[in-house]
């Protein structure tokens, strides 16, 4: 990321959005990286000090940005610049407000992509199935592995006894992850239809953020609020698999480093530490590739969720509230999803449609 001669500024700007608006971190890395690619257009352009900037300079900013960016991200862009403006004019930085009158571009609305109830099914289905066929094939492998040598053992020194044992040991220790794996992403894929919650809500969840007695899982969300989610029996079943039976795996594969940084964490990688976003996110790209349902990501299948649950007669402050939503207009979006989707099944059974 470019310096500029404004970081002080835009660091004391972020330190006070973080103290008195409680944004989340992805937020005001957001922000930063927004504000310092702005002044630094500016910067090249000659200016020294922020009076220096008018309405019309950023005007031309955006009309410079808005050739590499769709809306949504220039609508971000925008209101990080109105901000900082408008907070430099209130700490006495600038004279004036240069972004009182800037627009924010408006965004199309467009539905979110989901899937139908059946493609839901079928992508935790495999998910599950995935498991089953791993414990098999980790099984047969260990009863061939001590079955290979164990006739054979008393005629041989101990020397080469250890040197057939040392691969099959491996193997072991390879289907044992294999199988841990596949059960770590089944318990992820249940959990993320069953309550929608966020990606990044489900890599920072603990193991005490799960509360069996009662179903429901304490979820931290944007600017820190929490909320309490409930979830059903397939995601409960698939929780309990994978601590009891996998997370010890891959734990024990975990340096020290990353133990101590993983001790609490719900979810692991494969290599013991805290799973991260990026591999959350291919464990859903590649469930979907291989139960033959359309490439969706986690944030789908968080659409997919609100919809079904609107489908199947929720109330729509509970979906509200179940998804971590502030604003209900943004809730509202699922509603259409379903209208939609009733519109094409009414076109497809209805003679007369």
């Amino acid at each position: 990321m470019s310096s500029t001669q404004f970081d002080g500024d835009i660091d004391s700007f972020v330190s006070y959005l973080k103290s008195n608006r409680g944004l989340s971190a992805n937020t005001l890395k957001a922000y930063r990286a927004d504000l310092t690619a702005c002044l630094h257009l500016f910067e090249l352009r000659g200016v020294t000090d922020l009076n220096e900037i008018t309405l019309d300079d950023l005007r031309s900013w955006m009309a410079v940005e808005s050739r590499d960016h769709a809306r949504s991200s220039m609508a971000r862009k925008t209101v990080a610049v109105r901000g900082f403006f408008a907070w430099a004019y209130e700490h006495g930085v600038t004279n004036t407000d240069p972004a009182a009158t800037l627009m924010t571009p408006s965004i199309p609305s467009t539905l979110p992509a989901v899937l139908t109830e059946s493609q839901a099914e079928q992508l935790l289905d495999v998910a599950e199935q995935a498991v089953a066929t791993n414990q098999y094939k980790g099984d047969g492998g260990a009863a061939a592995a001590s079955g290979s040598g164990s006739g054979k053992a008393a005629d041989k020194s101990a020397d080469t006894v250890n040197r057939n044992e040392a691969p099959a040991r491996a193997d072991k220790r390879d289907s044992a992850r294999v199988v841990a794996e596949s059960q770590r992403n089944a318990a992820i894929l249940e959990l993320l239809y069953a309550t929608g919650i966020r990606v990044a809500e489900l890599v920072s969840m603990d193991i005490v953020d799960v509360d069996f007695s009662n179903r429901t899982i304490k979820v931290t969300g944007k600017g820190n609020k929490q909320r309490v989610v409930p979830f059903g029996l397939p995601a409960q079943r698939a929780l309990e698999t994978w601590l009891e039976q996998g997370r010890p795996v891959l734990a024990r594969t975990a340096t020290d480093a990353a133990k101590s940084r993983a001790t609490n964490a719900l979810f692991l990688g494969a290599r013991g530490g805290r799973i991260d976003q990026r591999i959350a996110r291919d464990i859903v790209h590649r469930a979907a590739r291989e139960a033959g349902v359309p490439d969706i990501s986690p944030h789908a299948l968080r659409h997919s969720a609100a919809t079904h649950m609107l489908d199947g007669g929720a109330d729509l402050r509970e979906v509200q509230e179940m998804l971590g939503h502030s604003s209900l207009k943004t809730t509202q979006r699922y509603t259409h999803v379903s209208i939609e989707q009733l519109k094409n099944r009414y076109g497809q059974a209805f003679p007369r449609a």
